[in-house]
């Protein structure tokens, strides 16, 4: 999860999502911000970060492949979601 930016004017809504093909785990994820900017992905927290905490999850074998290749909170993609929305709220000084 990206962390909150309170150097920055927050976004006009409370929660803003995309869901968008991810060439990393090379399946559709969520991307989730916040007003205050925190980022999240939802793929990277049901999957990665669950195994992660639960080795004895029940997961299928195309999942478990695709968890080495998940990026996390430094995935460009998320950073590139949130810094767009971050454009589009800032005003131009």
């Amino acid at each position: 999860m990206l962390e909150a930016r309170p150097d920055i004017q927050p976004g006009n809504w409370e929660i803003t999502a995309t869901t968008i093909k991810c060439e990393h785990v090379d399946d559709f994820v969520t991307l989730m911000v916040d007003s205050d900017w925190t980022s999240r992905c939802v793929w990277y927290r049901r999957y990665k970060e669950g195994a992660s905490g639960n080795p004895r999850a029940k997961l299928s074998k195309d999942i478990r492949t695709k968890i080495p290749l998940c990026l996390g909170p430094d995935c460009p993609l998320l950073i590139g979601y949130r810094d767009k929305l971050m454009e589009e709220e800032t005003p131009l000084e």
